[in-house]
């Protein structure tokens, strides 16, 4: 059997072949990735909620609701997902990521209730706030547990799970709000819930927030759930608790925003920036409006359906492919594809309102431009940056800067989702799509020059790419006398 030698000025480490042998793929990790996926459902039924429930909300006698107070139906639930993005970050460090994923449950199944039992529009946007508290929450410590969780090799696979599921989330709202007026419609969304509970009791706490407590059996017995009871786990231990014992146990304000770190956040924001400016928010909270407002000859809510659809199987799409073509190829894909589409969508609206043509016979564009849209932001700029977060964000401020991160994402969600009526009433429908898919097209330059392909590599290796890090000895040694060999002394 060949044995590798590992050696420097103190100490050498000696570890069989097999030791190295890749963890297997295992149902423990699927299970894990659904576990926390179901929580991206609420999210995704949660931000397409608005979308057919305004529509009957506006027209019921039940309760009484005004325009403005409908801007605040939509628009209040990311502002108080960024409250939950700011508050998300130490609740992930002090109380754990799955804990802090398993207190969302209850708040979320409370908002809905209040939502569906309403007879004040007061009682809606308390619910919408609580929920959106808890979408701020769950979509910070969604990725970061699922990041620290998952082996490199299917990161990228399983990591698109809360997009994939968050998805299916919006299709179930989608074709419930074809049935159901905007109380039935909350009644279903507080059932969401209840699944979610149940599975995230069944899974453990990440491996790294162990270590980083000192609770190193539980890391190992977290660890070994989570790779299979006959995969070898030691080099990947032992990995983490290196990394750990490098980074030290505590991090300040000011060395949040050191310089070896802002490269990280930085990538990090742009990509939340280009994400939520790209106006993908505007079209899902407003998608009957949009096909309302073009005229289309295709029933409004069938086409938000179809376009639920599009967006669902386009995620699996992206499933299959994000860890053979890697981030950066479906990014460029996905940028290319929003830029255009956006075009001919400002197009048509400019051609119909401007020139004042005859475009009865073209209703099929809007929707046809939509589901194109929504194939290309689901390739990758809607999971893709969710993945890198839990990615890239070095584990010494990965709360903190997941927690600036997540809180301007929904900055940048209230800010689109809030004014896409005042833009359409100052630079027309043709304006506002032209504006948007300029700024996919800057986004593509962005991900050419600043954004690194993470495919296949562990959090160290891209934490030492993205810091230029360098392991101490002594921190080196003293983290492996902390590690308990292996009964047959590995």
């Amino acid at each position: 059997m060949k044995i590798l030698m590992r050696a420097d000025t103190h100490y050498s480490i000696v570890v069989r072949d097999s030791e190295y042998e890749k963890p297997k793929y295992t149902f423990s990790q699927v299970l894990a990735a659904v576990a926390v996926s179901m929580g991206s459902m609420i999210v995704g039924f949660s931000s397409a909620y608005t979308s057919p429930a305004l529509v009957t909300m506006e027209n019921s006698t039940y309760i009484s609701v005004s325009e403005e107070q409908a801007s605040w139906v939509g628009g209040l639930m990311p502002l108080a997902a960024l409250v939950g993005g700011v508050i998300g970050g130490p609740l992930v460090d002090y109380i754990g990521r799955r804990r802090t994923i398993l207190f969302t449950a209850i708040p979320f199944f409370i908002g809905w209730i209040l939502i569906a039992t309403a007879k004040i529009v007061h009682l809606v946007l308390a619910g919408r706030a609580i929920c959106g508290l808890c979408v701020g929450i769950g979509s910070l410590a969604f990725p970061v547990y699922l990041g620290e969780t998952i082996q490199p090799e299917v990161r990228g696979t399983l990591g698109l799970f809360p997009t994939a599921i968050g998805n299916i989330g919006i299709l179930i709202c989608y074709v419930a709000g074809k049935y159901l007026d905007w109380s039935q419609l909350a009644y279903l969304g507080s059932s969401l819930p209840i699944p979610f509970l149940i599975l995230m009791f069944m899974i453990p706490e990440t491996p790294r927030w162990y270590i980083s407590r000192g609770r190193t059996e539980e890391a190992r017995k977290a660890l070994q759930w989570l790779r299979g009871p006959n995969t070898k786990i030691d080099n990947e231990i032992r990995d983490i608790a290196l990394s750990d014992a490098e980074i030290g146990k505590e991090s300040s304000v000011a060395e949040l925003f050191s310089l070896k770190y802002m490269k990280s956040i930085f990538i990090c924001l742009g990509l939340m920036a280009f994400q939520q400016l790209s106006g993908i928010n505007a079209v899902i909270f407003y998608t009957v409006k949009i096909f309302k407002m073009s005229g289309s000859s295709i029933d409004e809510n069938l086409s938000t359906i179809i376009v639920g659809l599009v967006n669902f199987i386009s995620t699996f799409i992206a499933t299959a492919l994000i860890d053979r073509a890697g981030r950066k190829m479906l990014l460029y894909i996905s940028s290319v594809t929003m830029t255009v589409t956006l075009i001919v969508l400002g197009t048509f609206f400019y051609v119909r309102d401007t020139l004042n043509m005859e475009v009865s016979t073209l209703g099929w564009i809007p929707l046809t431009s939509v589901m194109i849209y929504l194939l290309g932001f689901s390739l990758a700029f809607g999971p893709i940056p969710w993945l890198m977060m839990g990615e890239i964000l070095p584990a010494k401020i990965r709360g903190a800067a997941a927690s600036i991160c997540t809180a301007f994402n929904w900055l940048c969600t209230f800010t689109v989702t809030k004014t896409f009526h005042n833009i359409l009433v100052g630079i027309g429908p043709s304006g506002t799509f032209w504006l948007f898919g300029s700024i996919c097209f800057i986004g593509l330059f962005f991900v050419v020059v600043c954004v690194p392909e993470t495919r296949g590599k562990s959090l160290e290796q891209i934490e030492n790419k993205m810091t230029g890090r360098k392991a101490t000895r002594t921190r080196r040694m003293s983290s492996i006398a902390n590690i308990k060999p292996l009964p047959c002394g590995c």
